[in-house]
């Protein structure tokens, strides 16, 4: 186990305005996402995943990825990744000025073909291309793997599988590998797990885990990963998200929830917490829903108890 004292900074990857967005069916203003993103990075969040070039005729909602990206006012210190799927995509990150990017895999043959069409080895292979431009464009990249814990159409993902394609996206040059558990059904024993095979091929400082809280048990699995040494966790403001490939999947582990976790297990993380459950409030609110975060509902509570 993880003496949290030796190492007690954890960052946080903010994915609400892209994970957490793109599967709302009524179109979000681009204002509404732009200062959604200038609300987190106000709150301390150093990395903010804004938008994905994707084909809008997938992902409707990241059509305006180009006007978003160039209409935010950006943060010195704060990254702004965006998720891009092909070469193509990154071409039109690159001229919206974009200086880092996410590609995206999956552990699990059948959840690959649902959400890209190709294999597992057939993904690999089209990121050859689109990490070679990016290292001629300096421009950094991170790596998903979904379904690392289960996949909605193979059922239980050995942790040996989802180690082959972490290793595989490290050796390609991804900077860092955020291990999702996509449909929210792992426990804390599989966390240990599947951090413990992958780590035998990617240093632990080099992982992130990205937890969906489905059965609700993101925030203890985020425990059993800081037990694990990781110090990198994937979150969504106000628990927005879910996964069209994923039947049943519900949102991400609310950021708020997991700062209040940090912060109460002496973890330091930069972020001003007040300022978070303002932005959750601010883009639920603007979606027209209650936040699924708990401190934000608490918020709420109160408030209509004054």
């Amino acid at each position: 186990m993880s003496d949290f004292a030796t190492k007690p900074f954890v960052k946080l990857v903010e994915v609400g305005p892209r994970d957490g967005l793109q599967n709302e069916k009524v179109t979000v203003p681009t204002e509404t996402k732009r200062r959604l993103v200038e609300m987190l990075g106000e709150a301390g969040l150093n990395a903010i995943e804004v938008t994905a070039f994707v084909s809008p005729d997938r992902v409707p909602q990241m059509a305006d990825n180009a006007a978003l990206m160039t209409s935010i006012q950006r943060r010195p210190g704060v990254a702004y990744p965006v998720l891009v799927p092909n070469l193509r995509g990154l071409e039109a990150a690159l001229a919206a000025g974009v200086t880092e990017i996410a590609v995206f895999g999956s552990a699990s043959e059948s959840f690959s073909h649902k959400n890209i069409n190709c294999s597992i080895s057939e993904s690999l292979a089209r990121f050859e291309p689109v990490m070679r431009a990016a290292e001629q464009a300096h421009v950094k990249v991170r790596g998903y793997v979904s379904c690392v814990l289960g996949c909605p159409y193979e059922g239980i993902v050995a942790p040996d599988k989802v180690a082959t394609v972490a290793r595989n996206l490290y050796e390609l040059g991804c900077y860092e590998i955020s291990l999702g558990d996509t449909i929210g059904i792992g426990t804390p024993r599989g966390t240990h797990q599947l951090f413990d095979a992958v780590a035998k091929y990617v240093p632990r400082d080099r992982l992130a885990g990205h937890f969906h809280d489905t059965y609700g048990q993101a925030l203890v699995n985020i425990y059993a990963a800081l037990c694990e040494g990781i110090r990198t966790f994937d979150s969504s403001v106000a628990g927005l998200g879910g996964c069209p490939y994923a039947p049943g999947a519900s949102g991400n582990v609310a950021t708020e929830d997991v700062i209040y976790l940090l912060h109460g297990v002496g973890m330091e993380t930069g972020i001003d917490l007040g300022k978070v459950i303002d932005a959750g409030l601010f883009i639920s609110t603007a979606i027209g829903r209650k936040p699924a975060s708990k401190l934000g509902l608490a918020r709420l509570a109160k408030a209509n108890c004054a």
